[in-house]
């Protein structure tokens, strides 16, 4: 990987960002234990498959990964940053195809993925997961 043209500020605050237990990540949690849900938390759940959800509802077979606007290329927030913005545009991208092909892995192992921005409103993507997990359940019994 090429050498980033940066400053020491900028490389600081860039190990400075969380990628596990993000505020918007832990009031979804909260919002989803109070609801009476239960689940794991950072899990690998589809052997082979070296991607890591969020959370994760097994006996349903449900994931759901918290995405951060600027590293998954929000639509509605995404922002291209001018410095190394080769660099940065190719990460971005990486990370938005990576999404994808995490989707369809899981998908084909049975797994439904529940994809959360950090901007969204934790009581509505609360409701969703929610409402997936009941749904899933529902299904469950009907077999």
């Amino acid at each position: 990987m090429e050498k980033l043209a940066t400053t020491a500020a900028v490389r600081a605050r860039m190990s400075r960002q969380k990628s596990h237990d993000t505020s918007v990540e832990v009031s979804l949690r909260r919002a989803l234990h109070a609801a009476g849900l239960r689940y794991r938390i950072h899990r690998k759940p589809v052997k082979g498959v070296r991607r890591e959800a969020d959370i994760v509802f097994g006996p349903v077979r449900v994931a759901v990964f918290v995405d951060g606007c600027f590293w998954h290329g929000c639509p509605l927030h995404a922002t291209w940053p001018k410095n190394n913005s080769d660099f940065w545009r190719e990460k971005i991208e990486g990370n938005r195809r990576r999404d994808l092909d995490t989707d369809a892995r899981f998908a084909e192992a049975g797994w439904l993925v529940l994809r959360v921005w950090e901007h969204e409103s934790v009581h509505e993507a609360a409701a969703r997961v929610i409402q997936t997990v009941a749904d899933r359940r529902a299904e469950r019994t009907q077999r």
